[in-house]
């Protein structure tokens, strides 16, 4: 072959490279192998950064978990209540049927047998007068020891007392460090306090499963997610069930590998607003739908363990309530054409 020939192949295949080149560079970057999690740098489906995410995560987890704990003290508080009141009441009654022996045994003189039988008339005055003062004594002491263990009792039930109000004002204060982390990681995008979605109307959802102090169990993304091919906590299922079940049925899509939210952990759901599934923004019926979808997520959020909601531009949060939120201008960054919800 001539060099002019070779000249021309080497000058095809450099043009055939460069067409490949630009091509590529049209296309978003590659992560790894499909199902890896897409890098930190990259830009969410749903918009937002990955520092407002992680912020926003930890300030939600933390405050569930504090009230979490705050609630169980309380209810522990109240049963310790009325124990004190039983055991005052009972304390009350031993110390009434300790002063009539005690006034008894003043009266038959409880000063021995010798003083019981130079005081007695006869012999059989003398059996009497011993007996009663035998089981006087008997009966004091047995009362003596309740009275004194139903003291150390009631002292007990006091102490506890003092520790669980102690909890209460510890978590009180994390509840409040964490709702201050919300805000300002929310203020730092312009987020304000909005008046949301709330409706007296929502229907009660079953309670996920607690551990037996109130707070939440951890869980992994351990069940097959219903909507997709990926994987969903046993906690984000749940709230799956119960959402159908309350009567919201349309277009759903929960599991996701990439981005860097709930989603790729199987911890989140987002819901269309529309019938036919993710849209432009959602108008009418359909934005009645969100509405109370929306609403639906915050009534029942103490009963399926909600993070957080995100519907039209908003954002609610335990503790923070309704704020305003814009992760982007298209409708699935703003959610104006899905309910967003991530669970604990």
């Amino acid at each position: 072959m001539t060099r002019t020939g070779n000249v021309g192949r080497h000058w095809a295949l450099a043009v055939t490279l460069l067409a490949a080149g630009v091509a590529l560079v049209g296309m978003p970057a590659q992560a790894g192998p499909i199902g890896a999690p897409a890098p930190v740098t990259a830009v969410d489906p749903e918009g937002g950064s990955k520092t407002l995410r992680d912020q926003l995560d930890a300030a939600a987890r933390g405050y569930i978990d504090a009230k979490a704990r705050y609630d169980f003290s309380k209810r522990t508080q109240a049963v310790l209540v009325e124990r004190i009141r039983t055991t005052e009441l009972r304390l009350a009654l031993i110390v009434e049927q300790v002063s009539v022996v005690a006034a008894a045994s003043y009266r038959t003189g409880r000063l021995g047998v010798v003083t019981a039988l130079l005081e007695s008339g006869s012999p059989d005055a003398f059996l009497d007068r011993a007996t009663s003062v035998e089981l006087l004594a008997l009966q004091e002491d047995a009362q003596l020891a309740e009275l004194r263990h139903t003291q150390r009792l009631l002292a007990q039930q006091r102490d506890r007392i003092n520790v669980e109000m102690t909890m209460q004002t510890v978590q009180l204060a994390e509840m409040e460090k964490r709702k201050r982390d919300a805000e300002r990681a929310l203020a730092a995008v312009g987020g304000r306090v909005s008046g949301g979605f709330v409706s007296g109307s929502s229907p009660a959802a079953k309670p996920a499963p607690r551990n037996a102090d109130g707070t939440w169990p951890r869980e992994s993304c351990t069940v097959d997610d219903p909507t997709t091919g990926g994987c969903l906590t046993p906690r984000m299922y749940h709230t799956y069930l119960q959402t159908k079940a309350a009567g919201f049925t349309r277009y759903v899509s929960c599991y996701r590998s990439s981005g860097y939210g709930e989603h790729p952990k199987g911890r989140a759901c987002d819901w269309a607003a529309q019938v036919s599934g993710f849209g432009g923004t959602a108008y009418g019926s359909d934005k009645y739908y969100g509405d109370r979808l929306a609403s639906f997520y915050v009534a029942n959020a103490d009963r399926l363990g909600v993070m957080y909601v995100i519907w039209y531009r908003q954002i609610w949060m335990p503790g923070t309530g309704w704020r305003s939120y814009s992760a982007g201008s298209d409708p699935a960054s703003a959610h104006t054409n899905h309910v967003h919800v991530s669970v604990y």
